[in-house]
């Protein structure tokens, strides 16, 4: 391969670089780069990113567009927040829907649907639109409360743009690979054509609609720990990042899934599991890296092989002192499932200074 690529990730599946070699084999794909996390996905490997010229490819950015990190520090004191751990996970779950679920009624939210495409109003009209907006999700989609090295409470959170962004996906999918029923592969549109236009329109909508979700979720938690604790969320030092997405830079176009926004001086939010949390960093605005850095620690386990190999009495000990579910329903997030978040930081010093490390005291899961 000659074009210029850079590999992070030391443990990596054949068929996740198989993957990558097959998206870098495309002739509009001009320069990419794995990241420490990187393994199999759908059409490209999750903790990719690909730069193309004057092409998006749907499934490049992935079925959730804008799922993505956000993290809220807090004043709330830590002891405080330990002590009542328990009432403050129930309530979250009380004002939070999770997995399938969304709310009863409509969200109210400053986005216009009508600002969508057709294809993207027909995905937003069919897929719950604004009652699922403040709603978790499930699979890794998670909510976590915590403390940095200086007991600090940060609230972090990571989800998306829910059934919304999943149908815009979908529907952009099929209008790129010409068929009702192959959606995945390196199917482009042009940026200088209606669908392509359509799409990034779509697009940058959905991540507009990702934001509002992970916003309207964290006014739900800070009020849940409200309840119980003293304090309140410092709003003005709100981090968030996409990990789904793509944008324009430098005249190409920078596809990045599962993969974090790390341009130089940029915050971010890198989470690793359960047991370990997550840490606050900043970019170092690394080109070879396509100003990127990894989006969590990545799975060495699929959620089948983790269920079928795992054993749930060995999740609950490693998860002592943090109040979650650990049962045999998210044996599949277990840490064990997960490559070593520490190992996976080293690797990517070329692409981040960490600033916090905040370790879990409450985490929910979908």
């Amino acid at each position: 391969m000659d074009k210029q690529t850079k590999i992070y990730a030391e443990h990596l599946e054949d068929s996740a670089l198989e993957q990558f070699n097959s998206a870098m084999e495309q002739e509009f794909a001009i320069k990419g780069a794995l990241m420490p996390d990187a393994h199999t996905g759908y059409s490209l490997p999750i903790g990719a990113v690909v730069a193309s010229d004057g092409v998006v490819v749907p499934a490049w950015v992935g079925y959730d567009i804008g799922c993505g990190m956000c993290a809220l520090p807090t004043s709330f004191e830590s002891n405080d927040v330990t002590a009542n751990s328990e009432e403050i996970f129930n309530e979250i779950y009380k004002k939070v829907p999770v997995g399938f679920n969304v709310n009863q009624h409509p969200v109210d939210c400053h986005l216009n649907p009508d600002d969508l495409s057709d294809l993207g109003r027909k995905a937003f009209e069919d897929r719950k639109g604004f009652r699922a907006l403040g709603s978790l999700g499930g699979g890794n989609h998670f909510i976590e409360i915590g403390k940095d090295e200086e007991s600090k409470i940060w609230v972090i959170i990571h989800s998306g743009s829910r059934g919304v962004g999943h149908g815009i996906a979908t529907e952009y999918m099929r209008l790129a690979s010409g068929t009702q029923k192959i959606l995945e592969g390196h199917h482009g549109l042009r940026v200088d054509d209606d669908a392509g236009r359509g799409y990034i329109n779509d697009m940058n909508w959905a991540l507009e609609f990702a934001l509002a979700n992970r916003k309207e979720m964290m006014r739900r938690i800070v009020g849940a720990i409200s309840a119980y604790c003293d304090g309140g969320a410092d709003w003005g030092k709100l981090i968030n990042r996409n990990h789904n997405h793509a944008e324009e830079k430098d005249g190409m176009w920078i596809h990045r899934k599962g993969a974090t926004h790390a341009e130089e001086g940029m915050m971010g939010v890198i989470p690793g599991n359960m047991r370990d949390g997550s840490f606050i960093v900043e970019g170092k605005g690394n080109p070879d890296a396509l100003w990127s850095s990894s989006h969590g620690a990545g799975r060495v386990l699929g959620r089948k092989q983790a269920k079928r190999e795992l054993k749930t009495e060995d999740f609950q000990a490693t998860m002592r002192g943090i109040t979650a579910r650990v049962e045999d329903s998210t044996l599949d997030e277990s840490p064990m499932a997960y490559k070593d978040i520490f190992e996976v930081m080293r690797l990517q010093a070329d692409l981040v200074n960490v600033c916090q490390h905040v370790t879990p005291i409450v985490n929910v899961k979908g």
